[in-house]
């Protein structure tokens, strides 16, 4: 009996030992708590908002239920929207397909106002639609859709949606940081209409682009003709020219030839002659004293 309540007492100081740890770290587990780098906390006392968190760290609370901690992401949220349509100035109905990036800056507002992220969306649907049909209702269809960039002006557009967007998301905690289109396009019911439309409008154009291009060849083409003209009326002018003073200087060498030796030059002359008329098949009816015969006899060249 006396062994047994020995072994008794030497346990109950270990179990006291570890009774009381459990109870420091179960008290410590009640009013220590962490804060991540990629959140905010808040922390409540029965519902109410008493202390914010904005640096990463160990911190210390009452314990629950005194005093409790909301966690919030404190980094950039994407926030993936439907596909809205709207009219523009011109009252074109357009299909805008877009996106809206934000951030919680007011955890405490946050927490009053939406609540979680789900809360946050549904405000940022109202926040994004609303600016985004007040702003392109300032626009022509083709001030957002163009291929002239000094007339398109959808980055002008986007820009006053998010400064509109960002006013209207303050009253949430939250700060919209950009919002941008994916996709710009018409209603099913108009896609058909506005692409005969444009069909129309771009057949329009290229007749006019064939119509101006023709005339401009036909031009160009006249005044090849005329130029090819003038070049051959210069080029015969230069060559009768030419030809005129090969003439003139050739008679003029046949002068002064004739006038050395008129007798070898009439021999030449002659032979000039033969050769032009005379061949294998020539016959010649001559009278005996015709001048071409003159330095022929017998079928030979006489002396």
């Amino acid at each position: 009996m006396s062994v047994k309540m020995s072994e008794t007492l030497k346990i109950k100081p270990k179990s006291l030992v570890g009774v009381i740890l459990g109870l420091v770290l179960l008290t410590l587990n009640l009013i220590v708590y962490t804060v991540d780098i990629t959140e905010y906390a808040v922390v409540t006392q029965f519902g109410n908002p008493v202390n914010t968190v904005l640096q990463p760290g160990l911190r210390i609370k009452l314990p629950e239920p005194i005093q409790s901690v909301q966690r919030f992401d404190n980094r950039v949220q994407i926030y993936e929207a439907e596909p809205l349509e709207l009219l523009t100035s011109d009252k074109k109905s357009v299909k805008v397909d877009y996106y809206g990036t934000w951030r919680i800056t007011d955890p405490v507002t946050y927490l009053k106002t939406v609540k979680d992220k789900v809360g946050a969306e549904a405000r940022l649907q109202d926040v994004f639609s609303s600016s985004l049909g007040v702003k392109l209702g300032q626009y022509n269809l083709d001030e957002l859709i163009s291929v002239d960039t000094n007339k398109l002006k959808l980055n002008a557009m986007m820009q006053d949606t998010v400064q509109k967007s960002k006013e209207k998301a303050k009253e949430y905690g939250i700060e919209v940081v950009d919002a941008q289109i994916k996709v710009l396009n018409f209603p099913e019911a108009n896609k058909q209409s506005v692409f005969a439309r444009m069909k129309a409008e771009r057949e329009q154009m290229a007749k006019k682009y064939r119509s101006e291009g023709s005339e401009e060849a036909a031009k160009i083409r006249a005044d090849a003709e005329k130029e090819q003209k003038i070049l051959l009326s210069e080029a015969y002018k230069q060559a009768q020219k030419l030809k005129g003073e090969g003439d003139a200087e050739a008679i003029k060498i046949y002068g002064e030839a004739f006038q050395k030796d008129p007798k070898f030059y009439e021999f030449t002359r002659a032979l000039e002659t033969y050769e032009k008329t005379i061949d294998e098949k020539t016959t010649l009816v001559l009278p005996s004293n015709s001048e071409i015969l003159k330095y022929l006899e017998n079928g030979k060249v006489g002396k």
